[in-house]
């Protein structure tokens, strides 16, 4: 059967350096770090102190009292991004089948913040059951989604999925793939994070992956660094409009790009580390190119690694590049994003295809902050866009996203060519 092309006409972001999608673009070229001492709770006895959490939002003006009661931080992000993309794509419900729209939303964790008050609140009185009527549908991981349906009155398919940071990743493609294969005409799809908490900073310093660089919290996320200790916890969301081609040009909707593929793979190695030989990554990025596009590795421009800045991670994502590309791969922009937005956990995936996305239709590369030392780890022959933006052609450009559990996903957006 003919597959549906599949292009974006809408976008949101919500993020540690910028609230809107245009204002993260603009302070990702600018290389700003979003990264800062904690102020959601007194994080002075923890390994880690600081974080990118999303700033000077005033959730008064997005919720009233009685709806915001009833969301979880996490929603309230996924609310707010999901608000920008459809208002950014022109949609408007009572010119559509609703029947045929539909809401993948994704997020690694839920409503972390939620669980850890109402157990708290449990433990801390007298041991009766008294429990929010919301906690759990404020505290569910799909409920998101259901939130974002009904606000809309979007009908056609919704759930959410759970692959740890690659998340949001497979919402996107997930969006694509009933796209291409006729099962609906739009989607909103991404996903949104808010684990800046006791329990989310607590879980992972157990765990050694966050940087405890507590002296400069702005150069701590330095992916592909020498001394490079670990990521730095994010927050917020992102959100795409994906829609069928045919569907979007009827409507005269304005395009930003083209989806171009999209691969899944797992690494079956270990539940946090990834394979040392990046074994999982190189699939997922060759099931992209080679099982579900028409390009070849030469015909990726850029490629927006998952790089989180841990010792293990980013030298195998480039050991992957290597064996995906080849000699192309020196001729590559490769950039981590998350130098300065943080790991917004499942919010990462649409995040960060956001930013692929906006290379590809502007022809800019963002950089990669917080380089000072080389890894001799690292081959110097990589172009790793550090410290500013670079200016180039970019037809195509490759997002990668690999989550605790092995879980890795990645998309390719491309120019679109009518």
């Amino acid at each position: 059967m003919a597959l549906n092309r599949v292009v974006v006409t809408g976008i949101g972001a919500l993020t540690p350096i910028g609230n809107t999608a245009q204002e993260y673009w603009d302070n990702l070229l600018q290389g700003k770090s979003g990264a800062a001492p904690i102020t959601r709770f007194d994080a002075t006895k923890f390994k880690t102190r600081f974080a990118c959490e999303v700033k000077n939002l005033d959730l008064n003006e997005h919720f009233d009292r009685k709806e915001g009661r009833k969301l979880d931080l996490f929603s309230k992000y996924a609310m707010i991004v999901a608000d920008e993309a459809v208002s950014d794509s022109g949609l408007m419900a009572d010119s559509l089948n609703v029947d045929r729209v539909g809401v993948i939303w994704g997020s690694g964790i839920g409503g972390i913040t939620t669980f850890q008050d109402e157990v708290e609140g449990f433990f801390s009185g007298d041991g009766t059951p008294r429990f929010n009527p919301f906690f759990i549908p404020k505290m569910i991981s799909d409920i998101a989604s259901g939130h974002i349906s009904i606000k809309y009155g979007f009908r056609g398919p919704n759930f959410s999925l759970v692959s740890a940071c690659a998340t949001s990743t497979n919402s996107m493609i997930d969006a694509f793939n009933y796209i291409r294969l006729g099962k609906a005409d739009v989607f909103v799809c991404g996903g949104s994070e808010a684990a800046i908490n006791q329990s989310g900073i607590g879980g992972f310093n157990a765990m050694h992956a966050l940087s405890t660089r507590n002296d400069s919290p702005e150069t701590a996320s330095r992916p592909f660094d020498k001394d490079r200790d670990g990521f730095v916890m994010g927050e917020g969301g992102g959100a795409m409009i994906l829609e069928n081609l045919e569907h979007a040009l009827a409507r005269g909707a304005k395009i930003y790009g083209e989806v171009a593929g999209g691969g899944l793979s797992a690494d079956a190695h270990h539940i946090t580390a990834p394979h040392p030989d990046g074994f999982g990554a190189l699939n997922v990025m060759r099931s992209a190119l080679e099982d579900d596009s028409s390009l070849s590795p030469e015909d990726i421009d850029y490629v927006n690694v998952h790089g989180t800045s841990t010792p293990l991670g980013d030298v195998a994502e480039l050991k992957a590049i290597r064996g995906v590309f080849g000699d192309h791969s020196e001729k590559l922009n490769v950039s981590s994003t998350k130098s300065m937005t943080g790991h917004l956990l499942g919010a990462a995936g649409a995040v960060e295809g956001i930013a692929a996305l906006l290379a590809v239709k502007n022809d800019v590369v963002p950089p990669t902050i917080n380089h000072f030392t080389d890894d001799e780890a690292i081959d110097p022959a990589y172009n790793l866009t550090f410290h500013k933006p670079q200016e180039r052609t970019v037809n195509a450009a490759l997002s990668n996203t690999f989550g605790f559990g092995g879980h890795n996903a990645s998309v390719i957006f491309k120019k679109f060519m009518g």
